[in-house]
């Protein structure tokens, strides 16, 4: 499932250097319904993959075989909320660069 994802990802990589690549009016618009398609195939196969081993865990976690998988699935959920709430860095009214959390949290 790994290589197609990849797969997928050059394609789109592909099809977006055709088009920052195009010349002309004609060739920038096949070109950006070419990149377009690749964008959400690319995306689509990505999100059936993660599902795929979302659900490969789930069902390990039902036979209660492996008990370290809900410790695995527990760090991943985690990460995926740290990433898109902490803020890393933030400026100050002065222009300065905060990057301590209480700091950045004031």
């Amino acid at each position: 499932m790994n290589d197609k994802v990849r797969e997928k990802v050059r394609e789109k990589q592909d099809a977006h250097a055709a088009l920052v690549d195009s010349r002309t009016d004609k060739g920038k618009e096949a070109n950006e319904v070419r990149y377009k398609n690749a964008k959400r195939i690319g995306k689509n196969v990505a999100a059936i993959a993660k599902n795929s081993i979302d659900n490969r865990i789930y069902r390990k976690l039902k036979t209660k075989e492996d008990e370290t998988e809900v410790f695995k699935l527990a760090r991943v959920r985690e990460r995926r909320i740290r990433d898109s709430v902490n803020i890393r860095c933030i400026k100050d009214v002065n222009g300065n660069i905060r990057v301590d959390q209480v700091e950045v949290k004031e």
